[in-house]
């Protein structure tokens, strides 16, 4: 079978994603095509044009039996651009979806990026979904945008995107779940040389938090919750990682003045074997994301051992059980305070996420997509 994937925003998640999809199915004949991730807003309206009209476009006249599109590509566009994948059966990936993303104060408001979701909604014959949340999200911002329109409001435009539409979470590779950790305390040595002397008793709470440093990942919940702890005059020690940028928000530069004691790596991690050792000698994996419609941070975390802290909202309730998630900064708070003086209570490694792995998924998504056949 000939397959043509399409990742027009290809960012970590999608990369990882339809890595391990080519990786499943190495019997099948891929072609992948994609486009970086940046220049945000020029790329998910311009990515038919760059394929259609670029060094591309021979590849996309190709026979295909099958496309595999992320929901970043702008399909209805492709498809009238080139002819040739007209009646090509299509799937849709969504990672995420342009209705539920909150909104930043110097960000451009326009319903473009949501429309260009319902088009390639429309366009696609299978539509998948990494969440409940994910789907629900995008059909109920649907809705609520039609009602906006002035006037020729189309009927049953919800209804056609939720009855081709399926949950199918991003797995997890299979080597994270054999991966077998060294004795050598990355983590402990990072934090030395970072120049970390404190001791570390047995009522330490080690926590880590990994996402990109941006507005939606609540560095301000963060840096309330840390606030509240220090009242409360629990002692933790924090893993402050992920990517910052120029405009990352304020708090995290007050995160490492007012708690430059408690931190240990902190920053982007290049080193894979490092980044999972720090998750396994943590204790918590605490989210504070504004906007989660997987999370596979977290979930990379509870597979190291790490026990997930996440917000009462988003996509979360369908992964972790009730004691795994807070409502509010004040109730991150008791619950990190209560683990960190009841030690025999903290809940290192109570979520199974082998249900997640690739071993388990690649039947449902080989059934998924050869039934669209």
């Amino acid at each position: 079978m000939k397959v043509l994937l399409l990742s027009a925003y290809d960012a970590d998640s999608h990369k990882r994603w339809r890595k391990g999809l080519v990786a499943a199915f190495p019997e099948w004949q891929w072609t992948v095509l994609t486009l970086p991730p940046r220049y945000f807003s020029w790329r998910i309206r311009g990515n038919s044009l760059s394929w259609a009209r670029g060094e591309a476009a021979q590849t996309l006249k190709q026979q295909w039996d099958l496309i595999i599109a992320t929901s970043m590509t702008d399909l209805s566009a492709l498809r009238g651009l080139v002819p040739e994948i007209m009646g090509v059966p299509t799937v849709v990936y969504f990672h995420e979806n342009q209705f539920a993303y909150p909104t930043s104060s110097d960000a451009f408001q326009s319903v473009e990026p949501q429309l260009l979701n319902i088009y390639t909604a429309l366009a696609g014959d299978l539509l998948l979904f990494n969440s409940e949340y994910n789907r629900r999200t995008l059909i109920e911002g649907t809705a609520k945008l039609l009602k906006r329109f002035p006037d020729c409001v189309p009927a049953g435009v919800c209804e056609e995107i939720e009855s081709k539409s399926k949950v199918l979470p991003v797995p997890l590779e299979n080597s994270l779940f054999t991966q077998e950790y060294t004795q050598t305390d990355f983590c402990w040595d990072h934090r030395w040389e970072q120049g970390y002397q404190g001791e570390v008793s047995e009522d330490t709470l080690i926590i880590s938090w990994a996402a990109r440093w941006e507005y939606d990942k609540g560095a301000d919940r963060l840096l309330q919750i840390l606030r509240g702890l220090k009242e409360k005059k629990v002692k933790f020690l924090l893993n402050l990682m992920g990517q910052s940028f120029r405009n990352s928000p304020k708090e995290f530069e007050q995160i490492q003045q007012e708690f430059n004691q408690n931190l240990l790596v902190v920053g982007y991690v290049e080193s894979e074997q490092l980044y999972r050792q720090t998750l396994r000698n943590s204790d918590v994996f605490l989210s504070t994301a504004y906007h989660e419609f997987q999370g596979l941070a977290v979930m990379e975390a509870a597979v190291a051992g790490c026990a997930p802290l996440v917000p009462d909202e988003q996509c979360y309730p369908e992964f972790y059980p009730e004691e795994l998630r807070y409502s509010g900064a004040e109730g991150a708070i008791n619950k990190l305070e209560y683990w960190a003086k009841n030690s025999e209570n903290k809940v290192r490694g109570s979520v199974d996420i082998n249900r997640l792995c690739w071993g388990r998924f690649k039947k449902r998504y080989g059934k998924l997509l050869s039934d669209l056949l």
